[in-house]
């Protein structure tokens, strides 16, 4: 047997009253879910807030409903039979792995929900044999398949396109603040701070393999420094700058990146081989953090690009003369 699923029962050996009760517990456990976006969403989209407090009325209706036929067909004593009981059966991601998702990817979870839920239905309904039951189900998988066109017409109710237009710049700052600022500076201080030790050591020893040597430890070093950094300084509350591990990640993985690019060249064995790939590389790298900061924090390209480029040349400068001195 496989542990944690010996205990499952088959979707095909339940009764038509276990089905109706795995049904109501899915549905309280989709309202829930609705409503924990809402209460994650209220404070940044409260249009999107007011949306899925909708989805979460009409998970509720229909609860109701699956309630109402269960008593007057078996009683008002609802068997225990939820998702996790029940082998092959659609899962729910966990809230708190979703507490942090961008609100278009929040809605993308909830089309998927609805999109499980209408085939949990059709599956339900050929299952029973009473009328009744069939009917319900039938009903409510075309509800689930519906649940877009009500979902659409909530957010007509809720979203106009003053309201849409602010939550729409909300998410894009907050995917500036979270992503692209730790990224940037990440990426920055990699590919500029490991300039001076990776050159100086070429110049000064004209082997390759120390060169890409000291060049991975400066950047794989750089990059753990400028995570735990990032991460540590800040947790996200006060400044809403997000998830501090998603920003140390950021600001850690690009700071490796920045400072790998120009030391890779140097597995290449001949010398000024290496060297010049690495200064075409470095000079990609600078133009690459010029058009970030142009495109995501409306810095002006060439002002960008004079002082990423100078920065630069004077890092790359300092790091020639004291390798060949």
């Amino acid at each position: 047997m496989i542990p944690g699923l010996s205990h499952r029962r088959r979707f095909r050996d339940l009764s038509e009253q276990e089905i109706l009760a795995l049904a109501i517990s899915s549905e309280e456990d989709d309202a829930r879910i609705y409503r924990s976006y809402a209460e994650r969403l209220r404070a940044d989209f409260p249009g999107s807030a007011e949306v899925f407090d909708g989805m979460a009325a009409e998970e509720d209706e229909h609860r109701q409903r699956l309630i109402d036929l269960h008593v007057a067909r078996f009683g008002a004593v609802i068997p225990l039979i939820r998702r996790e009981h029940v082998a092959g059966f659609y899962a729910r991601r966990p809230v708190w792995l979703v507490e942090n998702l961008g609100i278009e990817r929040i809605r993308a979870e909830a089309t998927a929900m609805e999109q499980d839920a209408e085939r949990f239905y059709h599956n339900a309904a050929a299952r029973c044999t009473d009328a009744a039951t069939r009917k319900l189900l039938g009903d409510l998988a075309a509800a689930e398949a519906g649940h877009q066109q009500s979902a659409d017409e909530l957010e007509s109710r809720h979203l106009d396109p003053d309201a849409r237009a602010s939550e729409e710049a909300t998410a894009n700052r907050q995917f500036i603040l979270t992503w692209v600022q730790p990224g940037l500076a990440g990426l920055m201080d990699g590919s500029v701070s490991t300039l001076a030790p990776i050159f100086a050591t070429a110049f000064a020893t004209q082997d390759t393999w120390t060169t890409f040597l000291v060049g991975l430890a400066a950047s794989v070093g750089a990059g753990i420094s400028m995570g735990f950094t990032e991460a540590a300084s800040d947790d996200g509350e006060l400044s809403g700058r997000g998830s501090p591990v998603k920003r140390g990640f950021a600001s850690g993985m690009m700071t490796t990146i920045g400072g790998l690019g120009h030391a890779l060249p140097y597995l290449i064995t001949d010398f000024w081989t290496a060297t010049v790939i690495a200064i075409i590389v470095v000079f990609i790298e600078l133009w690459a953090i010029a058009w970030i900061q142009n495109k995501f924090m409306e810095t002006p390209f060439f002002r960008a690009a004079f002082q990423v480029v100078l920065g630069g040349a004077l890092v790359f400068a300092a790091g020639v003369l004291i390798g060949s001195g």
